[in-house]
């Protein structure tokens, strides 16, 4: 089995190539799917980071309010961090315990870890290649104003508070980009799947 390890910016288009890959046979491991399970209510994750924020980060159902929660970490570096040790830690566990059984069954032929933070919080040691999803930043700006509601000033904040893409590259075995139609993005994915012998 060959696991790919999928990453870019925010708004760069990893769901676009995700799905892309899903539709050539690929175990798609969602990052962030894994870290919303995490903090649903009586959770682990949930509690701790309930602890260090306190109640003001609900909604009135007792759920993680996720915009409010962004809106405090986007503006505060000290608060993201503490976010990250709780949430990426367990993360990781959960992804290498899937990767783990995926990896006996004979059927499946390659797994995509999608993970914004892959380099940041070292997930990269679980998969064979990384992928980077790279796009101009006007483009990323632009999509988090139409797809999230924010102003550019927060667009920019959000882009800013992760790593540089051009240090990102240098930790990619290959760099898909993302700027043009999805036509010309599914002819770079096709292209690299049959790199390693995946049609």
């Amino acid at each position: 089995m060959i696991v790919i390890g999928l990453t870019g910016g925010i708004a760069s288009g990893k769901s676009t190539v995700s799905n892309l890959l899903r539709q050539r046979g690929a175990v798609i491991i969602d990052a962030d799917v894994i870290a919303r399970e995490l903090v649903e209510p009586g959770n682990a994750a949930y509690l701790e980071v309930l602890d260090f924020f306190g109640d003001k980060i609900l909604t009135p159902e007792g759920e993680l309010d996720r915009f409010r929660l962004g809106q405090i970490v986007f503006a505060d570096p000290g608060a993201l961090q503490q976010l990250n040790q709780i949430i990426h830690p367990k993360v990781k566990e959960k992804t290498r315990e899937i990767l783990k059984a995926l990896a006996v069954n004979a059927s499946v032929v390659f797994a995509v870890v999608d993970a914004p933070l892959l380099i940041e919080v070292s997930m990269t040691t679980l998969v064979d290649q990384v992928w980077l999803i790279a796009v101009d930043e006007e483009i990323q700006i632009s999509r988090l104003i139409d797809r999230n509601g924010l102003t550019a000033e927060e667009a920019r904040s959000r882009i800013a508070s992760q790593m540089p893409l051009e240090e990102k590259k240098k930790w990619a075995d290959q760099v898909i980009d993302n700027s043009g139609s999805i036509a010309e993005t599914l002819n770079q994915v096709q292209y690299l799947l049959s790199m390693l012998n995946i049609y």
